[in-house]
């Protein structure tokens, strides 16, 4: 009879699971995260914002090239009827017919270690008077000049300070958005894959219990087993038969999710594959806090904050108190009846000015607007201080976590193991009338769980190791610098 029992067993026991359809999907976690960073609206988003850091990059460069303009009034033509006072006092319209056109080519330097700018320009006019049928050309042939504020904020010198640091910030900040997609959709994977183990694991509980009671039912029909035993398993059936449902509405809701974030069309079904984890790699402290150093945006952003607190400083007191701009220019002029009369022989054209502002009586308010950009300044370097202990709390932590649930993955592996070979043997018991329904339905019940604490330790595991990345900017699996192109 127990020789009947196992063939029945066995027999009831094969089904068709492992047949996939052409149109399932295979994915594995490092293939997931990749088609995000490739497809994902995150992705987008993160090169859009790259692209344009760059192209203000740009535009603070541009500002220290030499700077060459063509601009011109073409045509200047002008008609009206303009009042004349005559010189018995009295006033007589005048018509005024005439078209005034000028073009004017202008280059510029910037320098900037004093904040001058010297510059230079040549510039043609034509004067047409129609109504006296008059032509007359005025121009500059040539004028160069220099132009040097003194006392003032220096905008160029701490522009070439703090750009870089803005620019090696956002640079840094892109890979991080990279590997906080990692991140995020390593979530999303172990969402489907968790509905994915939960679906298949009710599946199998639904089969083993249907092939339970019909062994029962056998039991029963021989006088082996109670009726309360036969209502026990009917429960169980049902409950498994609850749990395919649940099962199968929360993986359609995770492929969904999944699906939308990695940026995949179609309505083809996804199975995850199981990552295995990373034996061999061993990470410190001290060495994620130096690669975080030396690699996070947070980093390079702890010396610009710094650093744009003390250009405000320098504005402070730039805008403050004596203020002065020398200007010198030296050049030639002429008017003649041609183009090139205006060149032959032009007259000595020499400008030096010194413009200056002094505050005489202000009510304190230069002092006052200097001593509050020194304590915004004061404040800024205390609170990046603050800012550098959480970064390191948290990277410490974080370590400490990885390694952690790199330990806990192995437990949780082994007792899987375990309570699968647990229930295995108390199916057999029970079929050999050895083991009492209780027994089987606690392994029953440790057997599920069992998968679901391995499949998050997987989840904990994974997280922690992208979140590492994310922390350091740093691959400890290739022992290598994360870069993107």
């Amino acid at each position: 009879m127990k020789l009947i029992y196992i063939i029945l067993f066995f027999t009831i026991s094969y089904n068709g699971f492992c047949s996939v359809s052409s149109d399932t999907t295979w994915l594995s976690l490092k293939q997931v995260v990749e088609m995000a960073k490739a497809n994902s609206i995150a992705a987008k988003q993160a090169s859009t914002t790259q692209e344009t850091k760059y192209w203000l990059w740009r535009t603070y460069k541009s500002n220290y090239q030499p700077q060459l303009s063509l601009s011109g009034n073409l045509p200047g033509y002008f008609k009206t009827s303009t009042p004349v006072v005559q010189p018995d006092g009295s006033i007589l319209f005048q018509s005024i017919n005439y078209d005034n056109s000028s073009v004017t080519l202008n280059f510029s330097q910037s320098i900037t270690a004093t904040g001058a700018t010297i510059y230079g320009m040549t510039q043609m006019q034509r004067f047409d008077d129609f109504s006296r049928h008059n032509v007359l050309y005025n121009g500059v042939p040539y004028a160069i000049g220099f132009s040097q504020p003194l006392g003032q904020y220096n905008s160029l010198k701490w522009d070439k300070r703090i750009q870089p640091l803005l620019f090696n910030e956002s640079k840094q900040a892109y890979i991080e958005s990279q590997e906080q997609i990692s991140v995020t959709v390593t979530g999303y994977f172990f969402d489907l894959l968790l509905a994915q183990v939960n679906l298949e694991t009710a599946e199998a509980n639904f089969t083993n219990t249907q092939k339970i009671l019909k062994i029962a039912n056998l039991k029963f029909s021989l006088g082996k087993v109670s009726k309360n035993e036969i209502l026990q398993l009917q429960l169980e059936q049902l409950n498994a038969k609850k749990a395919v449902g649940t099962s199968k509405r929360d993986m359609e809701i995770a492929t969904l999710n999944l699906r939308s974030y990695i940026g995949q069309e179609g309505d083809h079904k996804i199975v995850l594959s199981v990552p295995e984890t990373i034996s061999q790699m061993t990470v410190t402290s001290e060495r994620v806090l130096a690669e975080a150093f030396e690699n996070r945006s947070d980093a390079i952003a702890f010396v610009r904050r710094v650093a744009e607190a003390k250009r405000d400083v320098a504005l402070a007191h730039g805008q403050t108190g004596l203020t002065a701009n020398l200007t010198a220019n030296l050049g030639t002029s002429n008017s003649a009846g041609s183009i090139p009369g205006v060149y032959r022989s032009p007259q000595n054209q020499q400008l030096l000015q010194l413009q200056f502002s002094i505050p005489v009586l202000d009510w304190g308010r230069s002092k006052a607007k200097i001593k509050t950009a020194e304590a915004n300044q004061q404040f800024t370097e205390y609170s990046v201080e603050q800012d550098k202990q959480t970064f390191k709390q948290q990277i410490v932590t974080q370590v400490s976590l990885f390694n952690e649930m790199k330990e806990q993955l192995a437990f949780t592996a082994e007792a899987d193991s375990i309570a699968s070979e647990k229930y295995k043997i108390a199916r057999e018991r029970y079929v050999l009338g050895d083991l009492s329904i209780t027994d089987l339905s606690i392994a029953f019940t440790e057997n599920d769980q069992a998968k679901r604490d391995y499949v998050q330790s997987l989840r904990d595991f994974w997280s922690a190791y992208y979140q590492l990345r994310y922390l350091s900017l740093y691959d400890f699996e290739k022992d290598e610098k994360i870069t993107y192109k």
